[in-house]
């Protein structure tokens, strides 16, 4: 179980897998194993996907709530019509940051990651390129020393997700993979390089060239893009439907990152960050 820092009330906490004892059978037991390979298939997405969908799961939406303490307030107001509607909720958000500002894409558990010599990444046991995150080394060795934003959703998350800055869209592209959990349970697998996902160039006003990463996961893990192609900051970019998910960002060195969230990461910790909350700000 992995540790999360709460940095609006400076603490620590263990963070609860939704789903663990299950995650531990499918990818730490040998008949588990068997079953991974359906349950990270496209075909099993889709029959939960369809599950989830439909008037049926509504049932699971009360326990949810009441399990992980989701205070409804903070979201639009509207009846759900199935688990994946109340899973992909709006969030109402009041904007409070600078022009400055590099603000956090999403609701999440963020860990930041210095980008190496050869455009390697460690991330928990695994070593990743960039070329194997975005399927392509072209255009992007000026990240070379900057860093790799991993902003984990977990289920109790609000799942839709804004730019960072202004800008527009240079390039989009998706990369179809499997899907896998995003989780320390799956930690033995290079799931960010395995799992299907979209890369996003964006061209920022404040930090440059950077690259979003939106990566679905177990059950259902699509995400669904606005289509924007010039946009603000903190502008809603999209939603991830019903799983897990992670969205990988990218930057050279125009980003300073705050320093609790740069200690915690050194440290292995997960820092808890909210939808287009302040994390770091431009380099002077």
């Amino acid at each position: 179980m992995s540790m999360i820092y709460d940095r609006e009330k400076c603490v620590h906490y263990e963070d609860k897998q939704y789903g663990g004892n299950a995650l531990k059978f499918l990818y730490g037991n040998k008949f588990g194993r068997v079953l991974l390979k359906i349950a990270v298939s496209p075909e099993f997405s889709k029959l939960s996907g369809a599950y989830y969908s439909s008037t049926l799961s509504k049932r699971k939406i009360k326990p949810f709530i009441e399990k992980h303490g989701i205070a409804l307030d903070d979201f639009e107001k509207k009846e759900y019509r199935s688990f994946n509607d109340f899973f992909t909720r709006k969030k109402v958000v009041k904007p409070c940051f600078k022009k400055t500002d590099f603000i956090s894409p999403a609701d999440s558990k963020l860990t930041v990651y210095k980008i190496g010599d050869g455009m390697k990444i460690r991330v928990k046991n695994c070593v990743y390129t960039i070329g194997e995150l975005v399927g392509s080394n072209g255009v992007l060795e000026s990240f070379s020393g900057g860093y790799c934003f991993v902003f984990r959703l977990s289920m109790d998350d609000c799942h839709r997700y804004c730019f960072v800055d202004d800008g527009a869209v240079e390039a989009k592209y998706l990369i179809r993979g499997k899907l896998h959990t995003v989780s320390s349970i799956s930690q033995s697998r290079k799931v960010f390089c395995e799992n299907t996902r979209q890369v996003n160039v964006l061209s920022t006003d404040n930090f440059g060239k950077i690259v979003v990463v939106e990566v679905g996961a177990m059950l259902v893990g699509k995400f669904r893009d606005n289509g924007k192609t010039v946009f603000k900051k903190g502008e809603e970019k999209g939603f991830f439907e019903l799983g897990g998910s992670t969205i990988v960002v990218l930057t050279d060195g125009s980003v300073k990152i705050d320093d609790d969230i740069l200690e915690q990461s050194e440290n292995g910790i997960e820092t808890r960050v909210k939808y287009a909350e302040r994390i770091g700000e431009k380099n002077a």
